[in-house]
């Protein structure tokens, strides 16, 4: 793959911002201006991006209805009620259930959590869900990371006696269900600051309060934003603003004393006696979570999450591993099918959109199959299979483009859909796959722009090895983390390099590149890494210059030194 790169040197008032910002904060001006670019210009602002304070979080009453649902928490517990803390299947839901029911256990025993099946009750608020509150003498659900649009569910459990204090963070229906509390920053009528908060974030927001209103110190939630940090990363939502706060401290919890479900995770992941970053929970924490939702039920997930016991979490975190290695099979498999699918569509070069269907691709893996189609082709994809006469699907997104809208244009095809701008979710009767695929196709070519189908590496500054031979530049550049949407790893480029003579083809299937490369203009010397870029081995051995676009890494098998992962490599563009 082959990116366009997209590259705006800076302009002489942004270097001379920088050049004065980098003095006052000791700082390298490479560096500085990133800074700059962040909209961070003054050297109080840039203490706040590194140094996230809790005391910044907002005041969590600024959320419309929050005095209501603390109100009816403490009702519920004056009355020795049972409650029943609810959520999705995914990363977001099941670390949302865990810290709500892990910090109200700590003050009230009549409490229970629920985790719907993925392929006997679908997505969100389920009839069975309700049954069982029912049956249990349940008079309170806080259901978390879903329910916005469960009206009807809403409704019957509010005919059987039941309330509902919802905590969510997808859009917003015109209507919305008649529960006792909507905690959702998105909704219209909400004037809380920040629009981005996870699901998890929402329920801590709402345990702040409570906590708030309790006289409970806020330490008491501190070891609980591990949970956090983990849903921030796996849901990709902004990590700006709150979301910063919340990552940044979640982190320093999950480095230095995880819950004990997340300790077992991190064992069965190979990341003990490392720093755990954004990018391995996303990659190695997040899917594990996943996994039993994808395959099973996510409640053994939330089982697993707020275990005490080290020895037996350690036993149901390799159970979990279990089934994300299925997962990963499957997923390859369905990956695999679907390119073929597209492969054989002729027409669908002409195509800004992807919309694919087949009846026996499993429920739990078709979002990962979406979002690797959305990956591959750079167009919005929308990933369909058959359950009995519906067809239930998972859409992605490229950047900027909203696939929530233009799945809500197809409304009244659907029987349900929810999510944001870039995941979403959607069901309908199978006999309108074909009108939903014209009409949804239809939309995309009329509102997504040309560029944002390309393959666009963005480019924060043209560097030279000289610049990152010493550990300074990489030690300020890690101040720069929890990195995310919104605060991306900063990628540099330098150009005219060449193979020192050292560099090889490397891994199971001959696939990645090591490289030790020399700058021309410096003739310093850095290491590198390319994963899957083997096909760029001969140009690189010819021993002709060529520019690279990178990330700068700890080199986890060399303690102490860095590496260069290599994002895109290309010719120089004088050859």
């Amino acid at each position: 793959m082959h990116f366009k790169w997209n590259y705006e040197p800076p302009t002489p008032e942004q270097q001379k911002a920088a050049k004065e910002l980098a003095e006052k904060i000791g700082m390298n001006p490479i560096l500085a201006t990133l800074l700059i670019r962040r909209g961070i210009t003054t050297e109080s602002a840039a203490k706040r991006f590194f140094r996230p304070q809790l005391a910044d979080l907002i005041n969590p009453f600024l959320m419309k209805d929050m005095d209501v649902a603390v109100d009816r928490l403490n009702d519920a517990m004056g009355r020795k009620e049972r409650i029943l803390v609810y959520g999705d299947y995914d990363v977001d839901g099941c670390t949302a259930v865990a810290l709500v029911y892990r910090f109200l256990q700590q003050f009230y025993s009549n409490i229970d959590y629920y985790i719907p099946d993925r392929y006997d009750e679908g997505y969100g608020v389920s009839k069975k869900g309700i049954d069982y509150a029912r049956d249990t003498g349940v008079k309170l659900i806080i259901i978390l990371d879903c329910g916005i649009k469960a009206i009807e569910e809403i409704a019957y459990a509010k005919s059987l006696g039941i309330d509902f204090i919802v905590c969510d963070h997808h859009m917003p229906d015109e209507q919305m269900p008649d529960a006792v509390a909507i905690l959702n920053p998105k909704r219209e009528d909400d004037s809380y600051p920040f629009k981005h908060l996870c699901g998890c974030g929402v329920g801590f927001k709402f345990m702040q309060a409570f906590a708030k209103n309790n006289g409970i110190p806020f330490s008491r939630l501190i070891p609980l934003l591990d949970f956090c940090a983990v849903s921030i990363a796996a849901d990709l939502v902004p990590v700006t603003d709150e979301n910063r706060i919340l990552a940044f401290h979640g982190l320093k919890q999950l480095n230095q004393n995880a819950n004990i479900g997340l300790k077992a995770i991190i064992d069965i992941c190979g990341l003990n006696g490392r720093d755990i970053s954004m990018s391995d929970i996303v990659f190695k924490i997040g899917p594990r979570i996943n996994a039993s939702g994808r395959m099973e039920n996510g409640k053994e997930s939330v089982d697993l999450l707020i275990e005490r016991d080290l020895g037996v979490a350690l036993g149901k975190a390799r159970h979990i591993n279990e089934y994300n290695e299925q997962r990963k099979d499957i997923d390859k498999q369905m990956t695999e099918e679907a390119n073929q699918i597209v492969a054989k569509l002729e027409s669908q070069h002409h195509r800004n959109s992807i919309v694919l269907y087949d009846e026996n691709w499993k429920k739990g893996v078709i979002g990962i199959v979406a979002s690797r189609l959305t990956e591959i082709y750079f167009r919005p994809t929308v990933v369909l299979t058959r359950d009995d006469n519906m067809a239930t699907g998972s859409a992605r997104s490229v950047a900027g483009f909203d696939v929530y809208s233009a799945i809500k244009s197809c409304r009244d095809l659907m029987l349900n859909f929810g999510g944001h701008t870039y995941a979403a979710g959607l069901t309908m009767k199978w006999e309108n796959i074909h009108e939903f695929r014209r009409r949804f196709q239809q939309y995309v070519d009329e509102h997504i722009q040309p560029e944002q189908t390309e393959a666009i590496l963005n480019i924060d500054a043209e560097i030279e090895f000289k610049d990152i031979s010493t550990k300074r530049l990489h030690n300020d550049l890690k101040r720069f983390a929890p990195f995310g949407p919104g605060n991306e790893k900063p990628i540099f480029c330098t150009c005219g390099v060449y193979d020192f003579g050292t560099s090889k083809v490397v891994g199971r299937e001959q696939e990645h590149i090591k490289l030790e490369l020399v700058d021309t203009s410096t003739h310093s010397v850095m290491n590198g890494i390319a994963f899957g870029q083997s096909a760029a081995a001969r140009y690189i051995k010819s021993k002709r210059s060529f520019d690279i676009a990178y990330t700068i890494e700890d080199n986890i098998f060399k303690h102490g030194s860095i590496q260069l992962q290599i994002e895109d490599i290309r010719p120089c563009e004088e050859e």
